[in-house]
């Protein structure tokens, strides 16, 4: 486990994943689903899709589609995403106040998603967040890359792929059980910590990390 201690005020920076974590995307991704059913005529299980969320969209669709109609699928999916699902989308209980707990120490808030970055920045501003920096296309030890070159010391998601993130780069793994994952899942998966949401964040944050 990597020791917090060791991050000064000056170098923290957090790291955080979108869809679950900080936005609620569920009504958004569902619509958007339910419109490429309409416009496909291939038969999508929604709920099945919300309760997975995490892995990249082309992971996604290869359960509904062949492979060779996945790239085109996927680009269609991208550009009704920001008509019909960024404006359903919504903040996490506690995201505003998480982003805010951490610029308040003087830090840096990353984030890092398997979205595409288009679509990621698109969400983050329809959420009013005040983040640094956004990273898209990036999936489990994949993200590791950008976490390091941003130096991020703590990543905060709701999928075991994020911890296994934060393992990736040498990062303080925060696990929140808002996403497919129970807390006990999460815990059992070797997250460094588990918070109910991300309204404990700011508290948390206190207690691990002095005032700038």
């Amino acid at each position: 486990m990597p020791d917090l201690d060791t991050f000064s005020p000056a170098r923290l920076a957090v790291g955080f994943d979108l869809d679950l974590t900080l936005a609620d995307t569920r009504r958004g991704i569902g619509a958007t689903f339910a419109a490429l059913t309409a416009e496909t005529g291939v038969h999508i299980d929604v709920p099945t899709v919300i309760g997975r969320l995490g892995p990249p969209l082309e992971q996604e669709l290869g359960y509904w589609f062949p492979a060779e109609r996945i790239t085109a699928v996927a680009a269609r999916y991208r550009a009704m995403y920001g008509d019909i699902a960024v404006p359903a989308t919504t903040a996490m209980p506690g995201a505003p106040e998480a982003v805010e707990a951490v610029r308040a120490r003087g830090g840096r808030v990353v984030v890092v998603t398997a979205k595409s970055e288009r679509l990621a920045e698109a969400t983050v501003e329809r959420l009013g967040l005040p983040v640094d920096e956004v990273v898209g296309g990036l999936y489990g030890t994949g993200k590791a890359v950008a976490l390091r070159e941003h130096g991020v010391g703590v990543y905060v998601g709701d999928h075991t792929a994020d911890v296994d993130a934060a393992r990736a780069a040498g990062a303080y793994s925060v696990a929140v059980a808002t996403g497919p994952f129970d807390a006990a899942a999460l815990r059992a998966y070797g997250a460094d910590v588990v918070l109910d949401d991300l309204a404990a964040f700011p508290g948390w944050l206190g207690r691990h990390r002095p005032a700038a």
